[in-house]
Protein backbone atom coordinates (compact mmCIF):
# COMPACT_ATOMS: atom_id res chain seq x y z
CA UNK A 1 0.00 0.00 0.00
CA UNK A 2 0.96 3.38 0.00
CA UNK A 3 -0.23 7.31 -0.02
CA UNK A 4 -2.03 7.11 -3.22
CA UNK A 5 -4.50 4.13 -1.73
CA UNK A 6 -6.27 5.63 1.59
CA UNK A 7 -8.40 2.77 3.12
CA UNK A 8 -11.01 2.61 5.52
CA UNK A 9 -12.55 -0.19 7.86
CA UNK A 10 -15.66 0.35 9.68
CA UNK A 11 -17.26 -3.31 10.78
CA UNK A 12 -16.71 -5.90 7.74
CA UNK A 13 -16.68 -3.12 5.26
CA UNK A 14 -13.30 -1.61 3.63
CA UNK A 15 -13.65 1.43 1.75
CA UNK A 16 -10.71 2.00 -0.98
CA UNK A 17 -10.12 5.22 -2.12
CA UNK A 18 -7.82 6.49 -4.94
CA UNK A 19 -6.01 9.45 -3.12
CA UNK A 20 -4.41 11.62 -6.06
CA UNK A 21 -6.46 14.63 -6.49
CA UNK A 22 -4.17 16.94 -7.62
CA UNK A 23 -3.96 14.98 -10.98
CA UNK A 24 -8.01 13.58 -10.54
CA UNK A 25 -6.20 10.30 -9.48
CA UNK A 26 -5.32 9.69 -12.70
CA UNK A 27 -3.49 5.92 -12.84
CA UNK A 28 -0.03 6.33 -12.37
CA UNK A 29 2.27 2.84 -11.52
CA UNK A 30 1.84 3.58 -7.98
CA UNK A 31 -1.30 4.06 -7.41
CA UNK A 32 -2.43 1.16 -10.10
CA UNK A 33 -0.31 -1.54 -7.99
CA UNK A 34 -1.54 0.26 -4.61
CA UNK A 35 -4.76 -0.52 -5.70
CA UNK A 36 -4.51 -3.86 -6.62
CA UNK A 37 -2.24 -4.88 -3.72
CA UNK A 38 -4.91 -3.26 -1.38
CA UNK A 39 -7.53 -5.49 -2.63
CA UNK A 40 -5.23 -8.83 -2.88
CA UNK A 41 -4.60 -7.94 0.43
CA UNK A 42 -8.14 -7.65 1.57
CA UNK A 43 -9.26 -10.88 0.02
CA UNK A 44 -7.69 -12.27 2.95
CA UNK A 45 -9.12 -10.74 5.65
CA UNK A 46 -11.73 -12.62 6.97
CA UNK A 47 -13.25 -9.84 8.61
CA UNK A 48 -13.76 -8.03 5.20
CA UNK A 49 -16.58 -8.87 3.70
CA UNK A 50 -17.66 -6.00 1.38
CA UNK A 51 -15.43 -3.79 -0.26
CA UNK A 52 -15.84 -0.10 -1.63
CA UNK A 53 -13.56 1.30 -4.17
CA UNK A 54 -13.86 5.56 -5.10
CA UNK A 55 -12.09 8.56 -5.37
CA UNK A 56 -11.09 11.47 -3.62
CA UNK A 57 -11.56 15.28 -4.35
CA UNK A 58 -13.84 15.55 -7.75
CA UNK A 59 -12.49 12.49 -9.50
CA UNK A 60 -13.01 8.82 -9.99
CA UNK A 61 -10.28 8.15 -12.07
CA UNK A 62 -9.17 10.27 -15.12
CA UNK A 63 -7.45 7.42 -16.90
CA UNK A 64 -4.07 7.03 -17.48
CA UNK A 65 -1.28 9.47 -16.22
CA UNK A 66 0.35 10.53 -19.57
CA UNK A 67 2.84 12.98 -18.73
CA UNK A 68 3.47 13.51 -14.85
CA UNK A 69 5.24 16.66 -13.67
CA UNK A 70 8.89 16.83 -13.29
CA UNK A 71 9.86 15.40 -9.94
CA UNK A 72 6.38 13.01 -9.74
CA UNK A 73 6.93 9.51 -10.42
CA UNK A 74 9.47 8.80 -13.36
CA UNK A 75 7.38 6.32 -15.33
CA UNK A 76 3.73 6.33 -16.38
CA UNK A 77 2.24 3.21 -16.88
CA UNK A 78 2.59 4.17 -20.91
CA UNK A 79 6.53 3.35 -20.78
CA UNK A 80 8.22 0.55 -21.66
CA UNK A 81 9.36 0.04 -17.91
CA UNK A 82 8.39 -3.56 -17.75
CA UNK A 83 9.46 -4.58 -14.26
CA UNK A 84 6.51 -2.66 -12.82
CA UNK A 85 4.31 -4.73 -15.05
CA UNK A 86 3.30 -8.49 -15.57
CA UNK A 87 2.16 -10.29 -18.83
CA UNK A 88 -1.30 -8.71 -18.69
CA UNK A 89 -0.17 -4.96 -18.00
CA UNK A 90 -1.76 -2.76 -15.19
CA UNK A 91 -4.77 -2.35 -16.82
CA UNK A 92 -6.07 -5.96 -17.14
CA UNK A 93 -4.60 -6.49 -13.69
CA UNK A 94 -7.32 -4.49 -12.62
CA UNK A 95 -10.13 -6.48 -13.98
CA UNK A 96 -8.46 -10.07 -13.10
CA UNK A 97 -8.03 -8.87 -9.58
CA UNK A 98 -11.70 -7.03 -9.22
CA UNK A 99 -13.71 -9.57 -10.80
CA UNK A 100 -11.68 -13.19 -11.59
CA UNK A 101 -9.46 -13.23 -8.19
CA UNK A 102 -11.39 -11.42 -5.46
CA UNK A 103 -14.94 -12.86 -4.71
CA UNK A 104 -15.73 -10.62 -2.08
CA UNK A 105 -18.68 -8.20 -3.82
CA UNK A 106 -16.88 -5.01 -4.97
CA UNK A 107 -19.07 -1.90 -5.42
CA UNK A 108 -17.73 0.92 -7.11
CA UNK A 109 -18.18 4.61 -6.15
CA UNK A 110 -18.35 6.38 -9.01
CA UNK A 111 -17.71 10.01 -7.40
CA UNK A 112 -16.66 12.25 -10.36
CA UNK A 113 -15.33 11.98 -13.72
CA UNK A 114 -13.83 9.14 -14.88
CA UNK A 115 -11.82 7.89 -18.37
CA UNK A 116 -10.62 5.36 -20.17
CA UNK A 117 -8.41 2.75 -17.70
CA UNK A 118 -10.96 4.62 -15.20
CA UNK A 119 -13.83 3.80 -16.64
CA UNK A 120 -12.40 -0.07 -16.99
CA UNK A 121 -11.65 0.13 -13.11
CA UNK A 122 -15.09 1.10 -12.63
CA UNK A 123 -16.91 -1.38 -15.02
CA UNK A 124 -14.65 -3.71 -13.18
CA UNK A 125 -16.46 -3.49 -9.97
CA UNK A 126 -19.66 -5.72 -9.26
CA UNK A 127 -21.81 -2.90 -8.78
CA UNK A 128 -22.21 0.64 -9.45
CA UNK A 129 -23.52 3.69 -7.38
CA UNK A 130 -22.99 7.17 -9.57
CA UNK A 131 -22.73 11.19 -8.20
CA UNK A 132 -25.25 12.77 -10.03
CA UNK A 133 -22.59 15.19 -11.45
CA UNK A 134 -20.15 12.36 -12.41
CA UNK A 135 -18.90 12.08 -16.18
CA UNK A 136 -18.06 8.48 -18.16
CA UNK A 137 -15.52 8.86 -21.27
CA UNK A 138 -13.77 6.13 -23.32
CA UNK A 139 -10.80 7.94 -24.01
CA UNK A 140 -9.56 5.59 -26.00
CA UNK A 141 -9.53 7.08 -28.88
CA UNK A 142 -8.04 10.65 -28.17
CA UNK A 143 -4.68 8.27 -27.65
CA UNK A 144 -5.28 6.06 -30.24
CA UNK A 145 -6.14 3.05 -28.54
CA UNK A 146 -8.59 0.26 -27.92
CA UNK A 147 -10.22 -0.37 -24.73
CA UNK A 148 -8.34 -2.95 -22.54
CA UNK A 149 -9.02 -3.47 -18.74
CA UNK A 150 -11.72 -5.83 -20.05
CA UNK A 151 -13.60 -2.50 -20.86
CA UNK A 152 -14.15 -4.29 -24.10
CA UNK A 153 -16.22 -7.19 -22.29
CA UNK A 154 -17.96 -5.48 -18.95
CA UNK A 155 -19.53 -2.69 -21.66
CA UNK A 156 -21.02 -5.33 -23.81
CA UNK A 157 -22.54 -6.84 -20.98
CA UNK A 158 -23.87 -4.14 -19.19
CA UNK A 159 -25.56 -2.26 -22.73
CA UNK A 160 -25.26 -4.59 -25.45
CA UNK A 161 -23.01 -4.65 -28.49
CA UNK A 162 -24.22 -1.35 -30.51
CA UNK A 163 -24.76 0.71 -27.59
CA UNK A 164 -20.89 0.02 -26.63
CA UNK A 165 -19.73 0.46 -29.57
CA UNK A 166 -20.98 3.68 -30.10
CA UNK A 167 -19.96 4.49 -26.76
CA UNK A 168 -16.16 3.61 -27.68
CA UNK A 169 -16.43 5.15 -31.59
CA UNK A 170 -17.98 8.65 -30.70
CA UNK A 171 -15.77 8.99 -27.31
CA UNK A 172 -18.93 11.20 -26.02
CA UNK A 173 -19.45 12.52 -22.42
CA UNK A 174 -22.02 10.70 -20.68
CA UNK A 175 -23.91 12.17 -17.31
CA UNK A 176 -25.24 9.91 -14.86
CA UNK A 177 -28.46 9.59 -16.10
CA UNK A 178 -27.54 8.26 -19.25
CA UNK A 179 -25.42 5.86 -17.66
CA UNK A 180 -28.08 4.85 -15.66
CA UNK A 181 -30.20 4.24 -18.57
CA UNK A 182 -27.44 2.39 -20.37
CA UNK A 183 -26.74 0.11 -17.54
CA UNK A 184 -23.36 1.00 -16.95
CA UNK A 185 -24.34 1.83 -13.12
CA UNK A 186 -27.29 0.54 -10.74
CA UNK A 187 -27.67 3.87 -8.87
CA UNK A 188 -27.78 7.84 -9.09
CA UNK A 189 -27.55 10.30 -6.11
CA UNK A 190 -27.11 13.53 -5.73
CA UNK A 191 -23.82 15.22 -4.89
CA UNK A 192 -24.71 16.32 -1.35
CA UNK A 193 -25.72 12.64 -0.78
CA UNK A 194 -22.97 10.32 -2.67
CA UNK A 195 -20.49 9.63 0.40
CA UNK A 196 -23.60 8.46 2.94
CA UNK A 197 -25.31 6.47 0.56
CA UNK A 198 -22.29 4.99 -0.60
CA UNK A 199 -20.84 3.55 2.94
CA UNK A 200 -24.95 3.28 3.88
CA UNK A 201 -25.37 0.81 0.38
CA UNK A 202 -21.83 -1.32 1.58
CA UNK A 203 -22.88 -1.95 4.62
CA UNK A 204 -26.22 -3.26 3.85
CA UNK A 205 -24.76 -5.84 1.93
CA UNK A 206 -23.03 -6.93 5.04
CA UNK A 207 -26.61 -8.46 6.09
CA UNK A 208 -26.23 -10.65 3.34
CA UNK A 209 -23.73 -14.02 4.65
CA UNK A 210 -20.03 -13.67 3.52
CA UNK A 211 -20.30 -17.25 2.21
CA UNK A 212 -23.34 -16.49 0.16
CA UNK A 213 -22.45 -13.22 -0.93
CA UNK A 214 -19.01 -15.05 -2.60
CA UNK A 215 -20.33 -17.75 -4.01
CA UNK A 216 -23.24 -15.66 -5.66
CA UNK A 217 -20.08 -13.63 -7.29
CA UNK A 218 -18.60 -16.95 -8.43
CA UNK A 219 -21.43 -18.16 -9.78
CA UNK A 220 -22.78 -15.37 -11.83
CA UNK A 221 -18.98 -14.65 -13.28
CA UNK A 222 -18.87 -18.00 -14.50
CA UNK A 223 -22.19 -17.45 -15.99
CA UNK A 224 -21.15 -15.89 -19.32
CA UNK A 225 -19.51 -18.79 -21.17
CA UNK A 226 -16.43 -16.21 -22.34
CA UNK A 227 -12.40 -17.29 -21.40
CA UNK A 228 -12.08 -14.19 -19.39
CA UNK A 229 -8.22 -14.72 -19.16
CA UNK A 230 -8.20 -15.38 -22.75
CA UNK A 231 -10.05 -12.16 -23.89
CA UNK A 232 -8.03 -9.66 -21.91
CA UNK A 233 -4.81 -11.02 -23.69
CA UNK A 234 -6.78 -10.68 -27.19
CA UNK A 235 -7.82 -6.77 -25.58
CA UNK A 236 -3.76 -6.60 -24.91
CA UNK A 237 -2.74 -7.49 -28.31
CA UNK A 238 -4.95 -5.47 -29.71
CA UNK A 239 -4.25 -2.09 -27.80
CA UNK A 240 -0.40 -3.10 -28.58
CA UNK A 241 -0.86 -3.09 -32.21
CA UNK A 242 -3.26 0.35 -32.43
CA UNK A 243 -0.73 2.42 -29.74
CA UNK A 244 2.36 1.02 -31.81
CA UNK A 245 0.94 2.17 -35.44
CA UNK A 246 1.76 5.50 -36.67
CA UNK A 247 -1.79 6.36 -36.50
CA UNK A 248 -1.49 5.70 -32.87
CA UNK A 249 1.42 7.66 -32.67
CA UNK A 250 0.28 10.75 -34.61
CA UNK A 251 -2.92 10.33 -31.86
CA UNK A 252 -1.17 10.91 -28.99
CA UNK A 253 1.06 13.72 -30.56
CA UNK A 254 -1.62 15.64 -31.37
CA UNK A 255 -3.31 14.80 -27.94
CA UNK A 256 -0.36 16.26 -26.11
CA UNK A 257 -0.23 18.99 -28.84
CA UNK A 258 -4.34 19.92 -28.46
CA UNK A 259 -5.08 19.53 -32.18
CA UNK A 260 -6.55 17.37 -34.27
CA UNK A 261 -5.04 14.17 -35.32
CA UNK A 262 -4.14 13.84 -39.35
CA UNK A 263 -4.41 10.09 -39.95
CA UNK A 264 -3.34 8.10 -42.60
CA UNK A 265 -4.48 4.29 -41.66
CA UNK A 266 -1.17 3.24 -41.96
CA UNK A 267 0.51 0.93 -39.53
CA UNK A 268 3.85 1.05 -39.74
Amino acid sequence: MNDMVQVRDEGHVRVIRMNRPEKKNAASVDLAWGVITTIQETMTNDDIWVIGLTGSGDSFCAGLDLSPDEGNEQYTPLTEQTAYLDELGWVSRFFSTLRLECDKPIVGGINGVAVGAGVSLAMATDIRIMAESARLMAGYPRIGGSPDGGLSFTLVQAMGYEQAMRFLMENRTVGANEALRLGMVGEVVPDERFESRFFEYLESLTKVSPITARATKRVLREANGVDLDKHLRWEIFNITKALSSLDGQEARRAFFEKRDPEFTGRGK
